[in-house]
C-alpha cells in the first residue's frame, strides 16, 4: 500500500475502486479469489539473508546477480555489480548460489532483495479494509465463500506469482503449479483481474496462469482494471513488456466503472 514497508504509490486508492466495485456488481460476480503474500523476516528477498564480503547488509532494492559462480550486489542505478554477496549463515550459500542460477536461466527477473514486507502477522499481511468488508459483503449476499491464496511462505524461493513460485521447490507443493486455481480461471466467464503490483505480482500471476491454459483463446476472457492496479517504479521496461505481450494474445482492458456497466 500506500504507506507500508514496500508500497506502491497508488495502492489504496486502487483498492478503494476495487472495493467500490465489488459493492457494485455484488449480484455479478460468482467468484472472488485474494491472494496474499506470507512472508518470513528470514527470506532470500529481504537483507537479513545477505551481508557483502566486509559483513554489512545490503539496502533495500539492492540487486544479487552471478558471475563466475559468485554472487555479487548490484546497483541498479550504476547498472553495475559492487561488492562480493554472501549468506548471512554460510552453509546456506550453496542452496542460494544454486538458487540464483536457476533464476538467471528463466530470463525473466533479475534477484532483487526488497524491504521486509508482508510478513506473517504483522498488519501489512492483511488485505486492505475496504476490499476485506466489500468482499465480506459479497460473501453474505452470495452466501458464498472467497478463496484465499497465500504465497511466499518458503524463505529459499521468490514467489512473486500466485500460480507457482519463481523456481518451485520439488519438495514444497506450495511452491509448485497450483493448477485448481488455474483450472478455475480458465473455466470462468470473464476474469476481472486487479492488485499490486502491476510489473511483479499481478504480471507473473496472470503470465503463469495463461500459460498454463488448455486453451490459449481464453486470454481473450481476461480482463485487466487499469484504474485497480499499480506497478512499482523504477521498472517501467516490465511494466511495458507485460503489457505489449498479453493485449497481443487477447488480453482486454477495462476500468472498475466501466465493467459489465
Amino acid at each position: 500500500m500506500d504507506d507500508g514497508a514496500l508500497p506502491v504509490p497508488g495502492a489504496i486508492a486502487d483498492a478503494e475502486r476495487t472495493a467500490a466495485m465489488i459493492r457494485r456488481l455484488v449480484d455479478k460476480i460468482d467468484d472472488i479469489h485474494l491472494t496474499v503474500d506470507s512472508h518470513h523476516k528470514m527470506d532470500i528477498s529481504h537483507p537479513m539473508w545477505w551481508v557483502d564480503e566486509h559483513g554489512n547488509r545490503p539496502e533495500p532494492l539492492t540487486g544479487v546477480v552471478v558471475e563466475a559462480d559468485a554472487m555479487w550486489f548490484f546497483d541498479y542505478v550504476k547498472r553495475s555489480r559492487t561488492v562480493r554477496a554472501h549468506t548471512r549463515i554460510l552453509s546456506m550459500e550453496k542452496r542460494t548460489l544454486a538458487y540464483l542460477q536457476a533464476l538467471t536461466a528463466k530470463q525473466r527477473y533479475p534477484h532483487t532483495i526488497w524491504p521486509e514486507h508482508c510478513l506473517i502477522g504483522d498488519p501489512g499481511h492483511n488485505l486492505h479494509p475496504a476490499v476485506a468488508e466489500a468482499v465480506h459483503h459479497w460473501e453474505e449476499k452470495r452466501i458464498a465463500m472467497s478463496d484465499v491464496v497465500t504465497k511466499g511462505s518458503n524463505p529459499w524461493t521468490e514467489h512473486f506469482s500466485a500460480v507457482m513460485a519463481e523456481v518451485p521447490d520439488p519438495e514444497d507443493p506450495s511452491t509448485q503449479l497450483n493448477r485448481a486455481f488455474v483450472d478455475t480461471v480458465e473455466s470462468a466467464d470473464m476474469v476481472l483481474w486487479t492488485g499490486q503490483a502491476l510489473n511483479f505480482c499481478l504480471a507473473n500471476t496472470f503470465r503463469d496462469t495463461v500459460n498454463h491454459f488448455n486453451d490459449p483463446s481464453v486470454v481473450t476472457k481476461m480482463v485487466l482494471l487499469t484504474d485497480a492496479t499499480s506497478p512499482v517504479p523504477g521498472f517501467d521496461a516490465l511494466t511495458d513488456s507485460f503489457m505489449r505481450e498479453m493485449t497481443q494474445r487477447g488480453m482486454r482492458t477495462s476500468t472498475t466503472v466501466d465493467i459489465l456497466k
